[in-house]
């Protein structure tokens, strides 16, 4: 299948960015917010949450931009929390003298202290411009925190959405499993940690589209300038009355109370056991991606015919993950 370009204007305003981990271009009155670590997945590292943050700043800033889509390079939207070499890049926010620092973790994840990912994240629902998160490939654990805080998710009907942390090592974040699901899907999904094709997760609610693979991107593009047309005055009341719907329900308790059991769950004896086995087998030697959904299929890349067209260290997944979380 050959690579199919991107929708862009004559002239693109913005092509090079000083981010580390995202790429950041503005055609016509749409600013796309691209996941730029291809190689790992866009796997969840510093500075990815402040960057997204920013970026998200910098597009509500310019007066041009009535409209931001988030989506992910290569195979994947995101495959969630990187924890290639034990998490070790998270020690400054989570450690003390190489042990895990509760209460440090309890100020970086409360997110009435703004400091933890889930507040980064959120910065797409604050912003007063529609957000439309564009989902291929793998989109799992914090990956799918992140995605599910837009307003609009449209994904390829293939995309694989899900959260094996609820197996082991780790708790809703956002809430937004939670707030887009009723009742009794939520409790499934929240319990068994099954994971979901795009196809389903539309079908069910979570998301509001899945398409083709081949049509996602101009599915989204469509999406994207439909929102555009529209008075930036309308679009951000209709998304603040909305919004303030689901605060009143308690969204930002749940956002304290989920980064906090995720710190506790990712400390249990079970939790500690699961990485030493995962060590003793290779997960630190593979540096498996946090979130990864071992059950799912390798995603299509968008620029090859064959998903199996490249394996890297980065995207195979340990067995001994893959015992512990496959969800069927």
């Amino acid at each position: 299948m050959k690579r199919r370009k991107e929708p862009r204007s004559k002239t693109p305003r913005t092509t090079h960015t000083p981010y580390e981990t995202l790429l950041y271009r503005v055609d016509d009155a749409i600013a796309t917010i691209t996941l730029n670590r291809p190689d790992r997945l866009n796997t969840i590292v510093p500075p990815m949450p402040d960057e997204i943050e920013a970026a998200i700043h910098r597009a509500v800033a310019d007066a041009t931009v009535r409209v931001i889509v988030m989506r992910g390079a290569g195979r994947a939207f995101c495959a969630g929390f990187d924890f290639g070499g034990g998490f070790h890049q998270w020690d400054d926010q989570l450690t003390t003298d190489g042990k895990w620092d509760p209460g440090k973790d309890f100020v970086r994840a409360a997110a009435g202290f703004g400091l933890g990912a889930v507040p980064k994240f959120m910065s797409m629902w604050r912003s007063p411009k529609p957000v439309i998160a564009q989902v291929h490939g793998w989109c799992v654990g914090g990956g799918s925190d992140m995605a599910l805080c837009a307003d609009l998710v449209i994904a390829s009907e293939d995309a694989r959405i899900g959260t094996p942390y609820s197996r082991m090592w780790g708790c809703y974040l956002s809430g937004m499993w939670i707030y887009r699901l009723g009742l009794t899907k939520a409790k499934e999904y929240a319990l068994t940690g099954k994971p979901l094709s795009g196809a389903k997760a539309a079908e069910i609610g979570l998301i509001n589209a899945a398409v083709p693979f081949e049509r996602l991107e101009d599915e989204v593009h469509r999406a994207a300038r439909d929102l555009a047309s529209i008075p930036l005055s309308q679009l951000a009341a209709m998304k603040l009355i909305v919004n303030q719907a689901y605060e009143n329900m308690g969204l930002a308790s749940i956002q304290t109370l989920g980064p906090i059991l995720d710190g506790l769950m990712r400390n249990t004896p079970d939790a500690h056991r699961f990485i030493e086995l995962a060590k003793r087998e290779g997960a630190c030697r593979v540096q498996s991606p946090r979130g990864t959904a071992p059950s799912a299929t390798t995603a299509r890349h968008p620029a090859r015919s064959s998903p199996t067209a490249q394996t890297s260290s980065a995207s195979r997944i340990p067995d001994v993950k893959r015992r512990i979380l496959a969800a069927h």
